[in-house]
């Protein structure tokens, strides 16, 4: 079976997620931004799957973009988790940048499907 680097990215980070929201709740005793970084940033790989299995290339679109903007959103909670002192800037960085490049990944593979419906 061929690789999907996008489907193993976002498994990956997922996973990263799930050891974040645990440490977070564990060792900060901080439950509700722990849960919002853990539905974000674990939803983004699960939307990915759901694209795969897409029914149409419009409903693949439907789920990638879905997965991009749960991207954003975890952006959004990493950079709170920053700002409040429950993660460190390297910590930050470490998933921060691997959001980053999921989210160039899935633009990309969004709009050259666009272009070719």
């Amino acid at each position: 079976m061929k690789e999907n680097v996008i489907l193993n990215k976002t498994y990956d980070f997922a996973v990263s997620m799930v050891k974040l929201s645990q440490k977070l709740v564990l060792e900060k005793k901080e439950y509700v931004l722990s849960k919002q970084v853990l539905r974000s940033g674990t939803s983004i790989g699960a939307n990915t799957e759901e694209a795969i299995g897409g029914i149409s290339k419009k409903d693949f679109i439907s789920k990638l973009s879905i997965a991009y903007k749960e991207a954003r959103e975890t952006k959004y909670w990493l950079r709170i988790l920053k700002d409040t002192g429950y993660i460190t800037e390297d910590e930050f960085q470490k998933y921060f940048l691997r959001v980053e490049e999921i989210l160039k990944i899935l633009y990309s593979i969004i709009n050259s499907s666009r272009n070719n419906l």
